[in-house]
């Protein structure tokens, strides 16, 4: 029998049960919520009414503006990763840097953090960068676990730096402008850079035969000319940055509108590039359409489930748990975070943000959490599910693209430093937190003790009178005529009338009257009027 409570118990561990089969989640979540959803009803945990929320969410997710983003993004990503700047910028940057020890791999780091600024999706970098860096690597004699891995994560960068889709979905999941959460992943994204070039700069150092630099017959490119390639690649993509980002943080533009502007953008640098055709559009606008249905589909069957379990007072099981951890905030962060990592075994980015967000958030928020810090740190985490096995999809896309020399065995071991570091990345967000909100507007504190609400006096002194225009038909003469009789006295030969002003001539007209005498004679005539 099914009661209040092992309902939300069971329908967690059946979660787990289905993500573990490896059926497609968003069928699962659907099923499985409609079958507890069902046996709730016949238990009489909650009304069948309460399934008639189901559409209204339903159409709450198709209605909703801000996940108009994720197909402009993709589209934005899919015809960028065809359109030739990621080829001009590699060769480049790595023409550029390539007389120094580790020069390769300092350009993919660099060119995954500025492909990552305008495209925001992983499989573009990580497919750009493996088909034309990688082969330069392993011919000057890279390290292969180190090329590989450098490629994967130099890609999988993007998830952070905005305009990330992960970021887009985050905010939407807690509640949170996608500006402000744009915002709190500048600081992270670049130290996550700076810490991802230190470490090859500690190879350079430790092994700096694992990172030669290029023999001068591979330099074919120096002075304006190389300056004039790596400038042809850069000045673009800056100038797409600053119409998708810029306008978000000047306030210019909503995410969906920046979103538009980077897809028009991407089409016009394809242009420039000689490279836009029929058939690129056409590939673009097949991917966006999967990803988009891809996430419309998890989004839909993440809402049948919440909802049940949301009627199942499952949140507050799940906040009940969470906030009786030890250590307060800080055991709350390491328990979601060691939670997070695992689940990224198995769960890629969008499955762990519409799943398991939505039951941390209200915990997080209760604690005295800043949600946008939150969202940020997780966001550092969720990278790694495109880093590790066995269902690392940055490992995929090189598995695809990668020469045949190349082993598994040596893409998935390579992987792992650059997860290290990006949990070191982790643990740095949490001791400072002020990486994140640093970049955020800072609210104004108002004490309200201290509020003074001053009124000013009302002036007594009374209204102004208008003077009667001079010389008017059946007037009585010049200026000052209305005056001459005295204020209040009506004209020679003329009784004073209720409907004329004091001291107006008979056919001029009326003088401005003062407001308390107006009221004053309306409220005799309606007494006479009454009698």
């Amino acid at each position: 029998m099914l009661t209040m409570d092992n309902a939300a118990p069971l329908m967690f561990a059946g979660l787990v049960v289905v993500m573990l089969i490896g059926f497609p989640v968003a069928f699962s979540l659907s099923a499985l919520g409609l079958f507890f959803g069902l046996l709730a009803i016949e238990s009489n945990l909650f009304p069948a009414a309460y399934l008639g929320n189901l559409p209204l969410r339903v159409f709450g997710i198709l209605s909703n503006d801000l996940l108009l983003a994720i197909p402009f993004f993709t589209l934005m990503g899919a015809i960028l990763e065809r359109c030739g700047l990621a080829e001009d910028l590699l060769e480049g940057t790595g023409q550029l840097f390539g007389a120094k020890p580790g020069g390769l791999a300092y350009a993919v780091i660099i060119v995954g953090a500025i492909l990552g600024a305008i495209t925001g999706t992983v499989a573009a970098s990580v497919i750009a960068m493996g088909v034309i860096s990688l082969p330069i690597m392993i011919r000057y004699g890279y390290n292969m676990r180190l090329a590989t891995g450098v490629i994967a994560a130099s890609g999988t960068i993007t998830q952070l730096i905005p305009p990330s889709l992960v970021l887009v979905v985050l905010a939407d999941q807690l509640g949170r402008s996608v500006g402000d959460m744009y915002k709190g992943a500048i600081g992270p994204s670049l130290v996550q850079t700076l810490l991802f070039m230190a470490y090859i700069f500690a190879v350079t150092l430790i092994k700096p035969q694992w990172v030669p630099p290029l023999p001068p017959e591979a330099r074919t490119q120096r002075g304006w000319v190389l300056w004039k390639k790596v400038l042809w690649g850069m000045v673009p993509s800056v100038v797409l940055i600053f119409m998708v980002l810029g306008t978000i943080f000047m306030g210019l533009a909503t995410p969906t509108e920046a979103g538009a502007m980077g897809a028009v953008g991407a089409i016009v640098l394809a242009a420039i590039n000689r490279r836009l055709t029929w058939p690129l559009v056409w590939q673009g606008m097949e991917s966006t359409m999967k990803i988009t249905a891809m996430v419309i589909f998890i989004l839909i069957g993440s809402t049948v489930f919440s909802l049940v379990f949301q009627g199942v007072d499952g949140a507050k099981w799940i906040e009940h748990h969470l906030t009786s951890l030890p250590g307060g905030q800080i055991g709350f962060l390491v328990f979601v975070n060691v939670f997070v990592f695992f689940l990224a075994f198995f769960l890629d980015f969008f499955e762990i943000a519409f799943i398991i967000i939505p039951m941390l958030a209200p915990v997080a928020d209760k604690l005295g959490i800043d949600l946008i810090w939150f969202g940020v740190l997780l966001c550092i985490n969720m990278q790694t599910s495109f880093m590790h096995p066995p269902f690392g999809f940055a490992l995929f896309y090189l598995r695809g693209i990668a020469p045949k020399e190349v082993k598994s065995n040596d893409i998935y071991l390579g992987s792992i430093p650059w997860v290290i570091l990006m949990l070191v990345m982790v643990a740095i967000v949490i001791v400072w937190p002020g990486l994140v909100t640093m970049w955020l507007d800072k609210a104004q504190d108002i004490d309200l003790d201290k509020v003074n609400i001053q009124v000013e006096s009302i002036d007594d002194s009374p209204a102004p009178r208008i003077e009667a225009p001079s010389a008017l038909p059946g007037g009585q003469g010049g200026p000052g005529a209305g005056g001459a009789a005295g204020d209040g006295a009506a004209a020679p030969g003329e009784p004073a009338s209720d409907g004329a002003a004091p001291g107006a001539t008979p056919g001029s007209a009326p003088a401005e009257e003062d407001p308390g005498a107006m009221i004053e004679r309306q409220m005799r005539q309606e007494s006479s009027g009454s009698k």
